[in-house]
């Protein structure tokens, strides 16, 4: 009886949210709410240098514009208001610390695949169709089924890859790894040389610490004492950017910062409307590409889409400690319904797809668990289109340690997978792997369903592959045909 009263005693909002009964509370949802947001304001800036510097078919730029600084301007604005109400959707209705912002590699592709072909309109208009396209999915029950058809033990590899990519992320934008001539060069050209590694190095070792001793906020500690360490620097010794020309390869100032040079900025508010962005032809590409190469690109951005949602979902849910011994994920369905109204949005707002973001880690590794640290996070988002100097004071290398420290964290999930028994050892093996090394949770995902499915085939128990997982595999093995298909079939 006593607690039935405690529950009653509950206020309501706190029931909606299951805030006391995931065990949190209020300032611990506010402050992984806060340390979701330093995690990847990054998106603020680095989408617009993405989206907002490409050109399509008629040379211009997102927003109709000729002018790249005023493009520059509107994807900002509109970047982070798309993120800021689709994460506030997620919290509310999705009730899951997720948040969403316009995906790297799906903006990569819009802006250097779909763009030159096409305009922006109608470039725009094929992510509203895909976005489309996967709520119809999720609202029919199929996006669910998917989820629930792959084995546990691939689902455990999922989140320890996707640990591994988020390490690998945080050292890429520290400038600890480095793409070149060989593949792979260590910090700047074999040395830890710079301000900026220091300061990384710095970062890194205080979250050890503070992770090792299971210190309270540790991560949004690390965070805020790293970027008034990057500050000072800045301050008294002039670093600057290293690439002092985003729109050109190539590092002028290899011990500088890589995107945002921490400095308190000299005006704090200012606004742009993003409204010209807020244009589109619906099925424009289809006339400018043809059926068949404009379906193909559609199915591109689906699978990605669809996928690197799924994984996002199961890593953090079982970093949260929220996914059931059943497997079974509350509220997913609509997790998932907001993930695909975000891909819609973000075609509608001229941003590109936005998605679930597995940046959303940090916030969990700090004790979010609830919808509560979403909003936050939404409003923190809302607010960097007034304050948008705000986001550019946090340097890559100052927010890089949190994301190898969680990458830690989420790896702790390969002990649940069996490498005794290789049947699904292999294909959890690549699963880990590829995610990381070809920098997509999509190609590790599918190289481990495609390796799964076979090595049954191949010891003949496919009555163990449940039927949903064979439409997956061929889903795979044709999203990975993309290319060959295009050749065979002629299409540019």
């Amino acid at each position: 009886m006593a607690s039935t009263d405690t529950a009653q005693n509950v206020p309501a909002w706190d029931r909606w949210f299951h805030l006391t009964e995931r065990g949190s509370t209020l300032a611990t949802e506010v402050r992984g709410g806060i340390v979701t947001f330093v995690t990847m304001a990054y998106i603020v800036v680095l989408n617009p240098l993405i989206i907002g510097t490409a050109k399509d078919v008629n040379g211009n730029f997102p927003g109709g514009g000729t002018d790249v600084l005023q493009s520059i301007s509107l994807v900002a604005a509109a970047t982070a208001l798309i993120a800021g109400l689709m994460t506030i959707f997620m919290g509310l209705y999705g009730r899951f610390p997720i948040a969403i912002a316009a995906g790297l590699g799906l903006n990569g592709f819009l802006a250097f695949g779909l763009a030159p072909q096409m305009t922006w309109a109608q470039a725009f208009g094929l992510v509203v169709v895909e976005g489309i396209i996967v709520l119809v999915l999720v609202l029919t029950g199929f996006r669910t089924a998917v989820f629930h058809a792959v084995p546990d033990a691939l689902k455990y590899s999922i989140g320890a890859g996707i640990g591994l990519f988020i390490a690998l992320i945080g050292l890429v934008d520290a400038g600890i790894v480095r793409g070149g001539v060989p593949l792979i060069t260590f910090a700047v050209y074999g040395d830890l040389a710079g301000w900026p590694i220091f300061t990384f190095v710095f970062g890194l070792l205080l979250l050890v610490v503070l992770t090792a001793l299971r210190v309270r906020g540790g991560i949004l500690i690390g965070l805020l004492v790293t970027t008034v360490l990057a500050i000072i620097l800045e301050s008294t010794q002039h670093i600057g950017a290293a690439n002092t020309d985003p729109g050109k390869p190539g590092l002028e100032n290899p011990t500088g910062w890589g995107l945002n040079i921490p400095s308190v900025p000299h005006t704090l508010f200012g606004f742009v409307n993003p409204a010209p962005l807020f244009k589109l032809d619906l099925f424009g590409a289809f006339t400018a590409l043809g059926a068949l190469a404009a379906g193909l690109a559609v199915f591109s951005l689906l699978l990605s889409d669809f996928f690197d949602t799924i994984g996002t979902v199961t890593g953090l849910s079982e970093e949260a400690g929220l996914m059931g011994e059943d497997g079974n994920i509350e509220h997913l369905n609509a997790i998932l319904t907001v993930d695909s109204v975000s891909a819609i949005a973000g075609g509608l707002g001229g941003t590109s797809s936005n998605t679930a973001y597995i940046e959303s880690a940090s916030g969990i590794a700090d004790g979010a668990r609830t919808g509560i640290a979403s909003l936050v996070t939404g409003g923190l988002f809302l607010l960097a289109m007034f304050v948008a100097p705000l986001t550019k004071i946090v340097p890559y290398e100052a927010a890089a340690p949190a994301l190898v420290i969680v990458g830690f964290l989420m790896m702790s999930q390969i002990r649940k997978i069996d490498f005794e028994d290789y049947e699904i050892a292999i294909p959890a093996f690549l699963t880990i792997i590829l995610m990381p090394f070809t920098y997509s949770i999509t190609n590790g995902i599918g190289a481990g369903v495609v390796s799964y499915v076979i090595i049954k085939i191949a010891a003949r128990k496919t009555k163990e592959v449940p039927s949903m997982l064979w439409i997956i595999a061929a889903a795979f093995t044709l999203y990975f045909a993309v290319h060959p298909l295009k050749e065979l079939l002629g299409i540019g």
